[in-house]
């Protein structure tokens, strides 16, 4: 029997919402034999289940089961024929392709001269749109018709679509060459995060000047330039140079704000250009710019000119709440963030079907960090446990490690030490088994391991050494990425000088406000 998750059409009516439904049922009911029709029914019982149970719609009578497939496949396409013709998802690119249908049915009724006169508006409006992919369809069925309806004008013309074609090739040829580099450096990210080695980075420098294309930088469009400044970000995070990083993000942003009329047409773009602007500004500490750039950025997603849908609204609510547990490891105002916890795990649950694996064990990791920095391990450890029991995470082995290595601290901050022997043995072996063994995690092991032996009275001088021992890589350029997933350093100085470690992190956040 079919689960929820798995069929695709029950996930689709769940997703529905209300208005959507009603509009829907209009349009199903626009021609009165629809209302008895077996695909509405199908749709009325799915509406009602809570799971997904094929036993109860063959019990239903509405459908035999052989007639089953057929019927879902129908009220599929219906759905989504409801949908597209819903105001709501009216964007200019579905404009452009419904005028380039039109322009194609009277192409092929032999009406030349309306169908040329409707491709011609929608390839200008295509191109200042930057939608250069159907743009250069557009011109290509020109040529089509323009041999077909013969005008005053042919040579002219012919020259005319010939330099189009040919300018829009070129532009999307660089289009694709930039995202497809984009998109590569991104996987290298996922898979296995920030560069280990000098080999590591040799590897990703010869990859990324190999495959980035020769460019003037005057002759990009929007579209080029945006992959152009992705495909950097991407290469500055995996070699770890933030402040590039920085840069490219800045670029990134700068662009829509610079063209503001792309904001509603690309908004997932314009979401993501500003996460990994706030990423970056969290890698450099720039604390009060990262505010700015929050508070600026749910302000447009609150601008009723902003688009609304569920895959936008999940990106907002995974950007905005990812930044501002940032902002409080930032400003070390732990305890003011706590409130964030409930909003996250009623967005989880909200957005399931949004939202993948991998970001919603990044969003574990950092409440587990929180309640770490706000002192309760106990509810830390029991958000790690989360990420380190999850089979299917595949993707970030690096957020794996250092989940682990966050929850031997947090085992030994709660006193739990009966613990510590097994989770020692079981994170040494899951490091080696990872290649991810680094200087930091094994000075890290190497002083949890020996507490045991360590008397009271000489703690405080073995956690020193341990802070001298660290510091050395808190600027190593392979080494560093260890404090971005953990506050090392400053867990340390809570011990050396009996505070909190929320207040480290607040005066070290006082000292670099700029």
């Amino acid at each position: 029997m079919t689960n929820a998750h798995k069929d695709a059409l029950f996930v689709l009516v769940k997703s529905l919402s209300k208005s959507e439904k009603r509009q829907f049922k209009l349009y199903v009911g626009r021609l009165g034999v629809n209302t008895d029709a077996k695909f509405l029914a199908l749709f009325n019982l799915l509406d009602k289940m809570r799971k997904y149970d094929e036993r109860q719609i063959l019990d239903s009578g509405i459908v035999k089961k052989s007639q089953l497939s057929n019927l879902k496949a129908h009220l599929y396409k219906q759905i989504l024929v409801s949908l597209r013709l819903n105001p709501v998802n009216q964007n200019v690119r579905i404009q452009i392709r419904e005028q380039l249908d039109f322009a194609t049915i009277l192409y092929q009724k032999g009406l030349y001269k309306q169908s040329l006169k409707i491709l011609e508006k929608a390839k200008s409006f295509a191109i200042e749109n930057e939608e250069k992919n159907v743009a250069y369809e557009i011109v290509e069925l020109e040529k089509i018709i323009e041999t077909q309806y013969i005008t005053r004008s042919i040579p002219d013309r012919a020259d005319e679509l010939a330099r189009e074609a040919k300018q829009l090739s070129a532009q999307n040829v660089m289009t694709s060459k930039l995202s497809n580099l984009s998109l590569q450096l991104y996987g290298m990210m996922l898979k296995v995060g920030y560069v280990r080695s000098d080999e590591d980075l040799q590897k990703v420098k010869t990859y990324f000047d190999e495959h980035l294309p020769k460019y003037n930088i005057e002759d990009l469009g929007f579209r080029e330039k945006l992959w152009l400044y992705k495909a950097h970000l991407w290469y500055s995070l995996l070699i770890q140079d933030f402040l590039s990083a920085y840069k490219y993000a800045s670029k990134w942003v700068d662009l829509f704000y610079e063209n503001d009329h792309m904001i509603p047409l690309n908004p997932v773009f314009f979401l993501k250009g500003n996460h990994y602007l706030l990423e970056s500004l969290f890698f450099v500490k720039y604390a009060s710019q990262f505010r700015e750039t929050l508070e600026r950025l749910e302000a447009q997603i609150n601008d009723d000119r902003f688009p609304k849908n569920d895959n936008i609204s999940s990106l907002a609510f995974l950007y905005i709440n990812t930044n501002k547990l940032n902002l409080h490891f930032l400003e070390g105002t732990f305890d003011k963030g706590i409130y964030l916890v409930n909003i996250i795990e009623y967005g989880i649950k909200k957005h399931r079907q949004q939202i993948d694996e991998h970001h919603v064990m990044l969003l574990y990791y950092k409440i587990a960090c929180l309640y770490f920095g706000n002192g309760d391990n106990k509810n830390c450890i029991a958000y790690l446990k989360k990420i380190i029991s999850n089979k299917k995470l595949k993707m970030r082995e690096d957020l794996m490690c250092f989940a682990r290595v966050l929850s031997l601290v947090a085992h030994y901050e709660a006193g739990m030490d009966y613990h510590l022997e097994v989770q020692l043995k079981s994170t040494y072996k899951f490091l080696l088994k990872m290649n991810d063994l680094h200087e930091v995690q094994k000075e890290m092991i190497k002083f949890l391991r020996n507490l045991g032996d360590i008397y009271p009275t000489d703690l405080k001088s073995e956690f020193q050494k341990l802070y001298n021992e660290l510091k050395k890589y808190e600027n190593h350029p392979y080494e560093k990425r260890a404090f971005l997933y953990l506050d090392i350093l400053s867990w340390l100085e809570s011990h050396l000088q009996n505070k909190p470690v929320s207040e480290i992190i607040r005066e070290k956040a006082l000292a670099l406000t700029r």
